[in-house]
């Protein structure tokens, strides 16, 4: 292996890893502020920060014409909607149970792809996702039958990350890497607002948005910095090895879940937990390995 295949892999997965972290954060902040406020607040800030960035690196021509605004709206509400019912699902579940839900993402993004970008769908592909869904009604055994239907969450999360996935593809080449991050930001922020209003006028409590305290706004902001270094390291991980070295290196999300769901939260998974995370995971790598093997001829039909 190359010194910058190495690298790339370590940039990435210490990419992957601050994901994480920034997750059971999150988790921490259980009943202190609604799921939607925090959402809402995490990328107000991540809007603001990652703009003013764009703005001293390339001044203001990325701001003058948005490419594809359209495009933007749908990175931005699948970004929103994934966001929200990340939140909420590591509230009301372990941290590893929630993650391992997410890593359905890849095999949807394959069936969004070949619906609405007329990517081709491989036979893998459907054999993946098929037998991922059978890694995730595992998962979901003990926690649907706690918190009842509240326990899709984390798979609607992984829909709204396919949806974003596939939008991106949708959008390469319509900006540079700090422009796209930033635009995702900036588009989903007032979307989240949205979402925070809607909660608090609803009647429902939990949604009910009052003034934080300091150290939520404080963690809100942490979330916020440790999400943007997290895609700063995947991208420059990318950079060095490509994306498809990488792609695995996602995995490393669960084992710091695992871990700081032990650590911090009590949170031990049990045997049949870690079968169905290892299916859903196990389905990804297939799909992943299918698609470095295909020969270019194929991937251009």
């Amino acid at each position: 292996m190359q010194q910058s295949d190495r690298a790339g892999l370590l940039f990435a997965l210490a990419g992957f890893c601050c994901l994480s972290v920034g997750d059971a954060v999150v988790k921490g902040m259980a009943d202190e502020w609604p799921a939607t406020a925090i959402a809402a607040l995490r990328y107000v800030m991540g809007a603001i920060g990652l703009s003013a960035i764009l703005l001293a690196r390339e001044g203001m021509a990325p701001f003058r014409t948005i490419p594809k605004p359209g495009i933007q709206w749908l990175r931005g509400l699948g970004v929103a909607v994934a966001t929200v019912c990340f939140f909420t699902g590591v509230w009301l579940m372990p941290l590893a149970d929630a993650a391992s839900i997410t890593f359905m993402q890849p095999m949807l993004t394959a069936v969004l792809a070949a619906a609405f970008l007329g990517e081709r769908l491989r036979t893998t592909a459907v054999i993946a996702t098929i037998v991922a869904f059978g890694g995730v009604l595992i998962v979901l055994r003990p926690n649907f039958l706690a918190i009842g239907p509240a326990a899709l969450l984390p798979l609607v999360a992984a829909f709204g990350m396919a949806i974003l996935m596939t939008a991106n593809r949708a959008a390469r080449g319509s900006g540079s890497a700090l422009a796209m991050q930033a635009y995702i930001a900036c588009f989903a922020a007032p979307l989240l607002v949205g979402f925070a209003v809607v909660g608090h006028v609803s009647g429902v409590e939990e949604f009910a948005v009052d003034w934080p305290e300091w150290h939520v706004i404080a963690r809100c902001a942490f979330v916020a910095v440790s999400a943007s270094l997290a895609h700063g390291l995947v991208y420059m991980g990318t950079e060095r090895a490509g994306a498809a070295t990488v792609a695995p290196m996602t995995y490393g999300q669960l084992l710091v879940a695992i871990t700081l769901g032990w650590l911090f939260f009590d949170e031990v998974p049990d045997l049949v937990t870690l079968l169905g995370a290892a299916i859903i995971i196990g389905s990804g790598l297939w799909l992943w390995r299918d698609g470095r093997n295909r020969r270019p001829e194929d991937v251009a039909r």
